[in-house]
């Protein structure tokens, strides 16, 4: 495959990773605020992560493809990095916002069969993005783009959390399982975000002026 095809095979993931991820992100967040189920409405956040996160690699794409010159790559590749960072800061957040409400509320979930639900189809759609996505970073030697796939690959394990959460408490109805689990999602996402931030910063931005300024 040549880098016009995987450049376009990686606008197409994007794409389908903001329009699942919408769909998905609304159902998770109406059932998790309605079951007062705190996985289920950490799952929705990270939904919507996944769109600001596929958003950022498709405007990379647009760019790199419309300026038709490799050499302005690496400023693309950095601003799509910093979205992507930014916004596994913003899951983390969330998360741990959503873990001290549920403590000081002592809220329970009034079930949790939605996000079985959820859970089991979210495992089966982000394993096949996923895929595509290490794929394409690879051949492309995009680190945004393998940035993106551990953004999904978040989503997988959150999904795991999910689903094991849910099961779990459906059959012991012991409180604060699901926030436990997303407690170490929590942890995971800072940990991915700052990861993108140093790639980032790493990056030289492929102009005369930066690289003048990096050897100063």
């Amino acid at each position: 495959m040549n880098k016009e095809k995987l450049w376009k095979y990686a606008l197409i993931l994007s794409f389908v990773t903001i329009v699942y991820n919408i769909a998905e992100g609304i159902v998770s967040l109406t059932f998790g605020i309605g079951d007062e189920t705190l996985a289920l409405m950490g799952f929705g956040i990270d939904s919507f992560v996944e769109v600001i996160s596929g958003i950022g690699v498709a405007h990379m794409i647009f760019r790199i493809r419309k300026s038709g010159n490799d050499s302005d790559t690496p400023r693309f590749e950095r601003n799509a990095l910093r979205i992507t960072g930014s916004v596994f800061y913003l899951l983390s957040a969330g998360l741990i916002a959503g873990i001290v409400i549920n403590i000081v509320q002592g809220s329970r979930p009034a079930t949790t069969i939605p996000g079985i639900i959820i859970a089991v189809i979210s495992l089966a759609s982000m394993f096949a993005l996923i895929r595509g996505k290490m794929y394409v970073g690879k051949a492309l030697n995009s680190d945004p783009i393998l940035a993106d796939a551990r953004c999904t690959l978040t989503c997988i394990y959150l999904s795991v959390v999910l689903l094991a959460a849910s099961i779990l408490y459906e059959l012991t109805k012991i409180p604060y399982i699901d926030a436990a689990g997303s407690l170490a999602i929590a942890f995971f996402s800072f940990r991915e975000g700052r990861e993108a931030f140093e790639k980032a910063a790493g990056k030289k931005c492929g102009c005369d002026h930066c690289e003048k300024n990096e050897t100063e």
